[in-house]
């Protein structure tokens, strides 16, 4: 006769292993990746870095995008400055303007469909002594309501730039 005692102890195992190799096959096991880092809640100053873009030719334009991310940073991360905190920096990787910007025709003449600006970036929290803290990197897109006869690309950077930052504060 079999000794039952050890049977649901054996099953409960064989099931909890057989759990966690699902969860570890599917990569929730792994360590936490650092864009999954809680990020801090306050800040002691911020700044954006467009090197990448001014490396890729976009000159003044790029200090533009910068200007109007960091503008948005100080209004939108206003009540979360903490002297102690540490920094917040914004590097912006890339943007992305339509050519397309007219949202009355879309593509092959659809209709209704539209264009639409991207920007890529990351956001860091660094430390007192240049340690990456914390990091976010995050793509936004948004819908270009622009005539393609009047495509104000400073206008719609700007936008993009102000998007950008106003969904880093709610992801963050």
């Amino acid at each position: 006769m079999r000794d039952q005692t050890m049977l649901p102890s054996s099953r409960r195992s064989f099931l909890t292993r057989l759990a966690c190799a699902g969860l570890a096959g599917a990569g929730l096991l792994a360590p936490i990746p650092a864009q999954a880092q809680a990020f801090p809640q306050a800040f002691s100053s911020f700044s954006v870095d467009v090197r990448p873009l001014k490396a890729k030719g976009w000159g003044p334009f790029a200090d533009l995008v910068g200007q109007a991310a960091l503008d948005e940073l100080h209004r939108s991360f206003a009540d979360r400055m903490n002297p102690r905190g540490p920094r917040f920096v914004l590097v912006i990787t890339d943007v992305f303007l339509t050519a397309f910007a007219d949202s009355s025709s879309g593509w092959r003449g659809r209709g209704g469909g539209g264009g639409h600006d991207g920007m890529d970036g990351e956001a860091l929290a660094i430390g007192r002594r240049g340690e990456i803290l914390a990091r976010h990197p995050q793509h936004a897109v948004l819908d270009v309501a622009r005539r393609s006869t009047e495509p104000d690309e400073p206008g719609r950077a700007v936008a993009l730039a102000q998007h950008y930052v106003r969904w880093l504060r709610r992801r963050l």
